[in-house]
């Protein structure tokens, strides 16, 4: 477990402990829900946007995404660079310019 998913387990700890996992996963939900209401308000889709709160957004959606990472004993930073490199190859030829 990294530093900030460490921090994350102390304060879920502090509250009374990790929620079900559907539990966590629906808050997962409903952060990806906000998040996409506001990245639809920034790029002037519906209602004006603020960066700060896309960036507050994506910080909720990291710290659900945490607890479900920390109740499964799963390092994110190492399923990150994991996933880095799958796109890395998988993708090779799909990013290169015709």
């Amino acid at each position: 477990m990294n530093d900030l998913q460490r921090e994350v387990d102390r304060i879920v700890m502090e509250f009374g402990g990790y929620w079900k996992p559907f539990e966590m996963l629906a808050a997962l939900v409903e952060e990806t829900g906000e998040l996409a209401d506001e990245l639809l308000k920034v790029e002037g889709v519906k209602g004006p946007g603020d960066r700060n709160r896309l960036k507050e957004e994506l910080g909720d959606v990291a710290f659900a995404l945490a607890c479900i990472a920390n109740y499964y004993g799963v390092d994110l930073m190492d399923a990150l660079r994991e996933t880095i490199e799958k796109y890395r190859e998988r993708d090779r030829e799909r990013w290169i310019s015709v």
